[in-house]
């Protein structure tokens, strides 16, 4: 099959052949359509983010498709049904191998492209929202990077919840996307510090948890920011990993909790619970229009390494997505 490499000297992608996935038993095989690009995939392609043990090498956190073939333990699919879900790696190739009980229906009407959208930053936001974070109707969560993937995700999610999101964001562009989606306030962290008006927007009283994709550069004012027995999430390290001179007083007084955070590396039985929670949840509000995927771009497969340095850029609000399924047709 065709799938998208990496040339080791160069870094950089190209279109080559690579063997066809197997399945096993409780396995799906699916013609992959689209896929969608993630900050992961910039970072194992420069060879310092490698894959977990037995996924495949192969770029790609999600994908949707059409199932071609299915497992001889597997009940409830069948050839030809349409299909999303989130992957360890493989969804840059024109099939892949996933657990049935990853995999999620894609809802009537809604693209494989817009599909490919939903699994990485949705259960990456869903995971850290509720089932880390144990936001609750009522409280406020202030998600940093609020234009990118998990950040347009949480942002829906939230409020569907009921709860109210404050957001950082980079250009006016970006935060008016942010409002639109139902943040309650939108802060132009470059302008000056962000905790002085994340207090004032919550009376003082701080926020009840924090979704951080920036890391270092971020954690004193992110934990200024934060109400008594707040909890802080970090997913992402974008903005450095190495803090100096911070003091943990206020972490300690104030009750504070700080999480670290992967999606990848959960054991797949915790994968299959998140999957089955996130789809009670937030499968019918795709369905009838509550939720739904943003879409920043759409790339033919052959403009992957284009579509990489785009995303390099950090222009884009939502997902950046990769056709696929093309490149069997051409």
């Amino acid at each position: 099959m065709k799938a998208v490499l990496v040339d080791q000297e160069s870094k950089r992608l190209y279109i080559g052949e690579w063997e066809e996935p197997a399945i096993s038993a409780d396995d799906l095989l699916v013609k992959v359509e689209a896929t969608a690009l993630n900050r992961a995939d910039l970072a194992q392609r420069r060879g310092s983010y490698p894959p977990p043990p037995g996924a495949s090498p192969i770029l790609g956190l999600e994908m949707a498709g059409v199932v071609e073939q299915v497992g001889a333990n597997v009940s409830g699919w069948q050839p030809g049904d349409r299909v999303f879900a989130l992957l360890p790696g493989g969804g840059y190739a024109e099939r892949v191998s996933v657990p049935a009980a990853m995999a999620m229906r894609i809802p009537e009407g809604m693209s494989f492209e817009q599909a490919a959208a939903i699994p990485e930053v949705f259960l990456t936001a869903y995971l850290n929202l509720f089932l880390l974070g144990g936001l609750k109707s009522g409280e406020t969560v202030l998600i940093h990077a609020g234009a990118s993937g998990v950040g347009t995700a949480a942002i829906q999610l939230a409020r569907e919840a009921g709860a109210t999101s404050i957001v950082t964001a980079g250009s006016e562009e970006k935060r008016a996307a942010c409002l639109q989606l139902g943040a309650s306030l939108a802060i132009d962290y470059k302008r000056g510090p962000f905790a002085p008006l994340v207090r004032e927007a919550t009376e003082g009283k701080g926020v009840n948890l924090i979704l951080d994709l920036v890391g270092a550069s971020h954690l004193e004012q992110n934990v200024e920011s934060l109400a008594l027995e707040g909890s802080l999430i970090l997913i992402g390290l974008v903005g450095g990993s190495k803090v100096e001179n911070f003091h943990l007083s206020t972490v300690l007084m104030r009750r504070l909790r700080i999480i670290g955070s992967t999606l990848r590396s959960l054991p797949l039985a915790r994968k299959i619970e998140l999957t089955e929670q996130f789809s009670a949840f937030a499968l019918p509000r795709f369905t009838d229009g509550r939720l739904k995927p943003i879409i920043d771009s759409v790339w033919e497969m052959a403009e992957v390494n284009e579509a990489h340095q785009y995303m390099e850029k950090n222009q884009n609000i939502g997902k950046i997505i990769l056709r696929v399924g093309a490149v069997s047709r051409s």
